[in-house]
């Protein structure tokens, strides 16, 4: 009984493929019986064009006796397209043209930052205003008429807000830097690009932010000033770009340092957030730097941001210690952090993903 069951089912399985295949000989008969088809029909084998056969490309500082060859038949309009992606050949190798081809990807990471930030919030952006403006407020109580530190004879609400809002660009762009192995490893596994363009993103975000508490710290100073206070803006403020990099960079090189660190060491993801706190405190942000006295004044002056805060605040509101030595010793240190940092974060790029 079985054998005869399935007897049936296979001639009604071949009466359907009998079928189906009468069916595409209909309608292949029927297309090759249109005008269009017979004008190809026509052609002479003679007439046809070749097929470009597809680039052949060497890996740059290959030996000719090793050399390989890499084929991509992938047609793309009327072009073939190539891409050789190599490993680091030297430690100083840093490739840093790559951002500029990926700056369409840097821009998408900007704006996922942005937008990501304050998604589902109630006041969304208007954090930015708050922050700074409530940060000011409790430093003017507690630190200008508790404490009664002096401020260099300029009113201690704007003291504390040219400070605040320098600062808080760049503790933003260092804790944003920091991880950024151990927080983006899900797609560095899946994708190839430039690992450097996230922290170039972030650093690119968090100017936005910067962006509008500079504009409420500039309404607030136009309001002091039409009250009469005791401020006066120079032209040092020609150099707010100046310093504006520098804490950037600062910022940056210092992030891809801990980041690089933190793929095996996961303690300084937990350090390097209280130690910008006391950053904070080291360096002249709810002090100025000319009521410490001489021994501590020397050691404050150490710290690569207190030089760009003073001329910060000396900028916009006339009152600061600037010293061009110090302003040159920033720079240097800046640069040199700058510099290690992204040389360790292109070294443990390649390895990174055998230990987060």
């Amino acid at each position: 009984m079985e054998k005869v069951e399935l007897e049936g089912r296979t001639k009604s399985f071949a009466l359907q493929l009998i079928t189906f295949s009468q069916f595409e000989f209909l309608k292949f008969e029927d297309q090759m019986s249109r005008p269009e088809a017979q004008n190809v029909s026509t052609l002479e084998p003679a007439d046809l064009a070749p097929a470009p056969e597809p680039p052949t490309v060497q890996a740059e500082g290959a030996d000719r006796n090793s050399k390989f060859e890499i084929r991509n038949s992938k047609l793309i309009g009327d072009e073939h397209w190539t891409t050789v992606i190599e490993p680091h050949g030297r430690l100083f190798d840093l490739k840093l043209g790559e951002l500029w081809r990926y700056r369409d990807l840097i821009y998408l990471f900007v704006r996922r930052d942005f937008v990501a930030q304050y998604k589902q919030t109630i006041l969304g952006p208007a954090w930015h205003f708050l922050q700074p403006l409530l940060t000011t407020a409790m430093f003017t109580v507690v630190f200008g008429r508790i404490a009664r530190i002096p401020t260099d004879g300029v009113p201690p609400f704007l003291f504390y807000m040219t400070g605040t809002v320098l600062w808080a660009y760049f503790s933003a762009v260092l804790l944003g830097t920091a991880g950024t192995f151990t927080a983006n490893a899900h797609i560095f596994g899946k994708v190839y690009f430039p690992r450097l363009a996230v922290p170039v993103s972030l650093v690119l975000s968090r100017l936005i932010a910067f962006a509008i508490q500079f504009f409420f710290l500039l309404g607030f100073l136009a309001y002091f000033m039409w009250r009469g206070s005791n401020v006066a803006p120079n032209a040092c403020v020609l150099a707010t770009p100046v310093l504006l990099l520098m804490m950037a960079a600062l910022g940056l090189g210092l992030g891809v340092i801990v980041s690089a660190l933190t793929t095996r060491y996961r303690d300084l993801a937990v350090l390097v957030g209280f130690g910008v706190q006391l950053l904070m405190y080291a360096t002249p942000i709810i002090y100025p730097l000319s009521v410490l006295p001489e021994p501590y004044r020397t050691w404050a002056a150490l710290n690569p941001i207190a030089p760009v805060v003073e001329l910060f605040r000396y900028a916009y509101l006339g009152a600061g210690t600037v010293s061009t030595g110090l302003l040159a010793y920033s720079v240097a240190v800046i640069a040199a952090i700058l510099f290690v940092g992204v040389v360790m974060f292109n070294r443990v790029e390649r390895t990174f993903m055998d230990t987060v």
